[in-house]
């Protein structure tokens, strides 16, 4: 994809366990940062891809995700992420997710940082009334550069309170605020971005509002396609100056 003026964009439709390396050597070395929302475990695959969920009020549940979960390629994927960044490999997971992780990170040579919580306040309820609803999920963090680990977060915890993205174009998609401020703390203006599970392109959209390259790679062609037109609409449209941010955790220490 080519675009007139702004900072770097690069889209790309397919495997981005082949297309990592590739992109790699073609631009002469690893990306700034790498920010992913890969599949999650099996078990959450598992769960949703029943026909359906008896609830408290007698109507099925929606239709879950469509696509199989992270297990199977868990190490590979690690091992091409760390490769194809000189800093921070960022990874939204699941709480079961964070161990399997951090083994696959470690092994592939990443630096273990530790885990950010992503709070949802309006994350859906159990409907089979059966037990409590997951109300947060996890970003596995590992440094992938040399040297001294850095972020824009100073001594800030590592907790986002953030509604989710309704509508989204496809299953699981992060809410906007969001990722622009983990491209906030964990980037800086002109460094590039690689989201090797693009999905509908959010990331790229914060990337490109704060200053920073984005290269996108989305193995399924039809999400592809949507994440293709609408950041090409956000390139085209005018920088806001002012957009909401999800709360950090703060704690009283009077």
């Amino acid at each position: 994809m080519s675009v007139p003026a702004g900072p770097p964009l690069d889209l790309h439709c397919g495997d981005c366990l082949d297309l990592l390396p590739r992109l790699v050597a073609d631009r002469g070395g690893p990306f700034d940062h790498i920010i992913a929302d890969p599949p999650y475990e099996n078990i959450h695959h598992a769960h949703h891809a029943r026909r359906a969920i008896t609830r408290t009020d007698g109507r099925p549940s929606p239709r879950g995700v469509a696509y199989s979960g992270i297990d199977d390629i868990r190490c590979p994927a690690a091992a091409a992420m760390v490769s194809a960044s000189r800093g921070w490999v960022a990874v939204f997971c699941l709480a079961e997710g964070v161990r399997p992780w951090h083994d696959a990170l470690v092994a592939a040579g990443g630096r273990w940082h530790g885990t950010m919580a992503w709070v949802k306040p309006d994350a859906a309820p159990m409907f089979a009334g059966t037990g409590p609803a997951r109300g947060f999920e996890c970003i596995a963090l590992a440094w992938a550069g040399a040297g001294r680990r850095r972020w824009n977060g100073g001594g800030g915890r590592g907790v986002l309170t953030c509604l989710t993205a309704k509508g989204g174009a496809v299953p699981g998609t992060k809410p906007l605020p969001l990722m622009q401020a983990l491209v906030d703390l964990f980037t800086r203006r002109g460094e590039a971005i690689c989201d090797p599970f693009m999905g509908s392109g959010t990331t790229g959209v914060a990337a490109m509002e704060a200053g920073r390259g984005f290269t996108g790679i989305e193995i399924d062609a039809q999400t592809f396609l949507g994440a293709d037109a609408r950041l090409a609409r956000a390139r085209r449209a005018p920088a806001l100056p002012l957009r909401p941010r999800p709360v950090q955790a703060a704690m009283d220490l009077s």
